[in-house]
């Protein structure tokens, strides 16, 4: 079957798995491409696992360090004429090529907000490995179920204040006002309970409580930040607030990990293109410009160049960690260098449909989102046929 993106709105519902094989590819080349590195992670759980810094987390280790995974993760397969979603493909592009270089990856498909995934998932380490020594907590979900059955979702809205602000159509690249009402204090509860750290810690908790965590074993989650001309939607909003909750996640977690020696931090990651950032009013603009920014500069990073820096210079670096008065690890200075805001903040209320791809990159913008789903990736035959149907070696969850 020949497949092409379908896109509405901001969704991309098509997935190219030879595109999606070739993107892993490249993130592999990239960390193998590296300098010899020290001692690093021995055996490593991504919640999360299947795409942007969780999949990039998981490349890195196992790439970078010959690192043994478990993964974490709720893709769907191939259909009759669907594709698999193109973390399925990702994972299973992952998981040849790690079994391959003799590394151990073990691939579990199910809601990882569940106590059923989380103890099938501490019953495979348990048998295969003994335990682990670091914890990614990489996850992006619209909703999650309660151990109630009651299924709460989060929302992208202000707090407080309404929205006023621009968007661009992805298809059209025609720029348009939105406006959205501040979220009610339900619905910024509900993007706590999902977006926040609370499961963070339920992991955690259900992995201390199996003896899975290894002497000295490490946790981290990531957060977003940004600019201060993204706050009004995004630190300030419900998200915001979701991530404020890694926050105090971490300090609840310092005391259980002390007792093996282990510590937790909030990894705060430069701004990529993701599902989630997609649907975000105003984040096309500013991330349009900040590539045009960054690349000019020199200091642009997708998500495998900021997981191999984050472990090659902080989390296994061997020296003092690059750490705000908040205790995160701070990964995004490049992104907040003064002459990069400042060029963004310059730029913001002079971009419109004449210029996007010259004052601004909607066009690299536009390419990595495609990238996502594996298209317009270099080296790609989109042209020819290909199988949709892509096997993925399950250890636990459903197919």
């Amino acid at each position: 079957m020949i497949i092409k993106p379908r896109i509405r709105g901001f969704l991309c519902t098509t997935a190219h798995p030879a595109g999606c094989a070739r993107d892993v590819e490249n993130q592999i080349r990239h960390v193998e491409s590296g300098s010899v590195r020290g001692e690093g992670p021995k055996n490593v759980l991504i919640i999360g696992a299947s795409g942007g810094y969780g999949l990039a987390s998981r490349i890195s280790a196992a790439f970078g360090y010959g690192a043994s995974t478990v993964g974490v993760f709720f893709e769907r397969p191939a259909s009759g004429n669907r594709t698999a979603s193109p973390g399925w493909y990702k994972t299973a592009a992952f998981t040849e090529a790690a079994k391959a270089k003799g590394h151990y990856a073990a691939n579990i498909n199910g809601d990882a907000y569940s106590e059923e995934i989380k103890q099938a998932t501490c019953d495979v380490i348990e048998r295969d490995l003994g335990q682990v020594d670091l914890v990614i907590y990489s996850l992006a979900a619209p909703a999650r179920q309660m151990p109630d059955g009651e299924v709460v979702r989060s929302t992208l809205k202000p707090v407080g204040e309404p929205f006023e602000g621009r968007t661009i159509d992805f298809n059209t690249g025609v720029m348009r006002d939105v406006s959205l009402e501040p979220a009610s204090d339900e619905e910024v509860a509900d993007t706590i309970k999902v977006m926040g750290g609370e499961d963070w810690e339920l992991w955690i908790h259900a992995l201390k409580e199996r003896g899975l965590l290894a002497p000295g074993c490490i946790t981290t989650n990531y957060t977003y930040l940004g600019s201060e001309v993204t706050w009004s939607i995004y630190h300030h909003g419900t998200i915001g607030r979701a991530k404020e909750d890694l926050d105090r996640a971490r300090k609840a977690l310092v005391e259980p990990l002390a007792e093996v020696g282990g510590s937790a931090y909030v990894a705060v990651m430069k701004g990529l293109v993701t599902q989630a950032a997609s649907a975000i009013p105003g984040m096309s603009i500013y991330l349009s410009l900040l590539f045009k920014a960054m690349k000019d500069a020199g200091t642009h990073e997708g998500c495998i160049e900021q997981t191999t820096r984050l472990f090659d210079t902080q989390l296994y670096g061997g020296g003092e960690l690059r750490t705000d008065d908040e205790g995160r690890i701070r990964m995004d200075e490049l992104e907040l260098a003064p002459d990069i805001q400042t060029f963004v903040a310059d730029k913001w209320a002079m971009v419109d449909e004449s210029n996007l791809d010259s004052l601004a990159d909607f066009s690299g913008y536009r390419q990595a989102f495609l990238g996502l789903h594996g298209f317009n990736i270099e080296g790609t035959d989109y042209e020819a046929d290909v199988e949709l149907e892509v096997d993925i070696d399950l250890a636990a969850g459903g197919d």
